[in-house]
């Protein structure tokens, strides 16, 4: 018995001489810590794995190294006051180095919202604020957020809004806001962390709508522009956007409204619009206003403002202000076209048209009786060059007209001396009225003042690259020269009313 257990006990001292115990080993973990979305380093970040091994903290680089970890599967940990705690795994491997990268993303837990804004102008409720704003508040943040604010703008009498957004100061000026409107004003702040904080609602209203008698159009940036002024010029409106091509303007004072011509794709039609430039409306549509040259084309009121009359090639239109009622009123007999229609306050039966042909000569101007449909009188016509501008007296016993002297007909249609005309229906006289213009001037788009003691017109080199202005012709001044007002410069088209 004794003999065999000495023989069991050789024979696993033997097997166990066979398979010797080995160490464990050792690896390395390295890596980097930065800030999520930037990569900006991060430093002092406490670095601790699971299961054990060294607590290491990173560098200014935001680098870290743990040596001397032994080979096995570890996860690893980043830890930073006002960050998100993150994990990466890492396998450690016997005398390797195993690389691992944090991006850490800043903690909101703690986060505080920023300070609800506080509008300081223009105040609540303030009126007769300029067009031109400069809004102001005050906010801030409960930490070191960065801030951004949107100013959300509302004009109530249009119905329409704007949005300045990504704002970072706490002042915005704003310019061009209607006249006569009213708005309210909010403010929106974000740190891009917490919810956006809004501030309390403030209205204003702006100064109200000078009743401007004339009436010009502008151009800028390509197209024409309708503005208002008072005769002085210091209280200039832009009723028009310069996005559109808006010109020709004719104001009626028992419409409450100003017509003009305006460009809508390859047509030309009839809009209106408030005296303020509010409540745009298109009136013609099947039948647009048409003929020789658009910039040469003129329209006009019906005497109560009723109906406008407008020329579309050789045919005379009316159509109600509303867009309805189309209706034709006269056709030439020879197939010439009609440029111009001008009308009277106290006779609604006769209105005057100026006809020519495709190449804007062989100018009639005539008056026509509505009610029988025939010509009445001949003003003008067998005159070379050309001619415009036309425009009846209150009393139906005047017309005012253009016409150049020097009666040149030329395929460019250039005008070269252009003067102002006055026709006595009831004597049948024709009248040069003397003004300032000079050689190389023309006088054109002659109106009437409402008193008929004055007369407005554009005057403008006679090359086409001349900038026009409009000026004032005092029927009553006594002097023979320099008595002409310039009224408005860069402009044309002029109306008075």
């Amino acid at each position: 018995m004794k003999k065999a257990l000495l023989i069991i006990l050789a024979i696993l001292a033997f097997s166990c001489s066979e398979d010797p115990i080995e160490d464990t080993g050792f690896g390395t973990i390295s890596g980097s810590v930065v800030l999520d979305g930037e990569n900006t380093p991060l430093a002092n970040v406490k670095i601790s794995t699971n299961p054990v091994t060294n607590t290491v903290f990173t560098d200014a680089n935001g680098a870290f190294i743990i040596e001397e970890a032994p080979v096995g599967d570890y996860s690893v940990q980043a830890d930073l006051e006002g960050y998100i705690t993150a994990f990466e795994a890492a396998r450690v491997e016997e005398n390797r180095t195993n690389n691992i990268v944090f991006e850490l993303e800043v903690s909101t837990a703690n986060n505080k919202a920023p300070l609800k804004p506080v509008l300081v102008t223009p105040e609540d409720t303030s009126v007769d604020v300029a067009t031109t704003v400069d809004f102001v508040w005050t906010s801030g943040s409960n930490d070191e957020d960065e801030l951004t604010y949107t100013l959300e703008l509302r004009n109530i009498t249009a119905n329409t809004s704007e949005y300045f957004e990504n704002l970072i100061d706490t002042t915005l000026s704003v310019s061009s806001l209607q006249r006569g409107a009213q708005y309210i004003w909010q403010i929106t702040v974000t740190d891009d962390i917490n919810q956006e904080v809004l501030s309390e609602v403030s209205q204003f209203s702006t100064i109200p709508n000078p009743a401007n008698a004339f009436h010009f159009a502008r151009v800028i940036n390509g197209n024409s522009v309708i503005f208002s002024s008072d005769q002085n010029g210091t209280d200039v409106v832009q009723l028009t956007h310069s996005s559109h091509n808006s010109f020709r303007p004719r104001k009626n004072t028992q419409a409450g409204k100003v017509a003009f011509l305006r460009t809508v794709g390859g047509d030309t039609h009839i809009f209106t619009m408030n005296l303020d430039g509010t409540a745009t409306r298109q009136i013609t549509a099947a039948i647009p206003v048409n003929g020789f040259r658009l910039s040469a084309i003129n329209f006009a009121w019906a005497q109560n403002g009723s109906k406008i009359y407008y020329p579309n090639f050789d045919k005379l239109y009316s159509i109600n202000p509303d867009g309805s009622g189309r209706e034709l009123l006269y056709q030439t007999t020879n197939g010439s076209l009609i440029s111009e229609v001008a009308t009277t306050d106290l006779n609604d039966n006769i209105i005057v048209l100026k006809t020519n042909n495709t190449l804007g000569y062989d100018t009639r101007i005539f008056t026509v009786s509505l009610s029988a449909g025939t010509e009445e009188t001949i003003i003008l016509e067998n005159e070379d060059g050309a001619s415009g501008g036309i425009d009846l007296s209150a009393n139906a016993d005047e017309v005012i007209y253009t016409r150049d002297i020097s009666g040149s007909e030329n395929s460019s249609y250039r005008i070269f001396q252009s003067r102002l005309f006055k026709y006595d229906l009831n004597s049948s006289t024709e009248t040069q009225i003397q003004t300032d213009v000079d050689q190389g001037e023309n006088d054109l788009e002659a109106r009437w003042s409402p008193s008929e003691g004055e007369i407005i017109l554009t005057r403008k080199g006679n090359n086409s690259a001349a900038e026009p202005a409009v000026y004032m012709i005092d029927l009553n001044s006594s002097s023979t020269s320099g008595s002409d007002i310039q009224l408005f410069p860069n402009a044309s088209m002029p109306d008075w009313e």
